[in-house]
């Protein structure tokens, strides 16, 4: 039925979500949807984890104070991320989704964001 198929839907990306609140966990979520929904493979992951682990050590509680930015990308200003979701204080899954959608619309891919990353200290 369509309806357990919607429950199995919403008890995936609840499974998603609480796994992506460990480091290792919003990895291995952020690794899945660059390969399902960008075609992006292991070496731009290792890319994204570079700049990631930088920028907040895939700490999706991760706030700087000084300028604001938040989260595992660390989106400045935060509140950009309501155009994925309004959930993004607490949902790390919005938040790499925010932050891949950002990286493809602005540098194409995680690779060349770690190149700019590189190169002025943000992205």
């Amino acid at each position: 039925s369509l309806f357990a198929s919607e429950m199995a839907l919403v008890a995936t990306v609840t499974r998603q979500v609480e796994m992506a609140r460990t480091p290792s966990g919003a990895k291995y979520v952020a690794r899945q949807i660059m390969a399902t929904e960008y075609n992006w493979g292991s070496y731009q992951f290792a890319c994204l984890n570079r700049l990631w682990t930088k920028e907040s050590n895939w700490n999706y509680k991760a706030h700087n104070r000084r300028s604001g930015a938040h989260g595992i990308p660390q989106a400045l200003p935060a509140i950009k991320m309501d155009v994925v979701a309004d959930d993004w204080r607490t949902n790390p899954v919005t938040q790499i989704r925010w932050g891949l959608r950002y990286i493809d619309i602005r540098y194409d891919t995680p690779c060349k964001a770690w190149s700019k990353f590189k190169r002025s200290n943000f992205y």
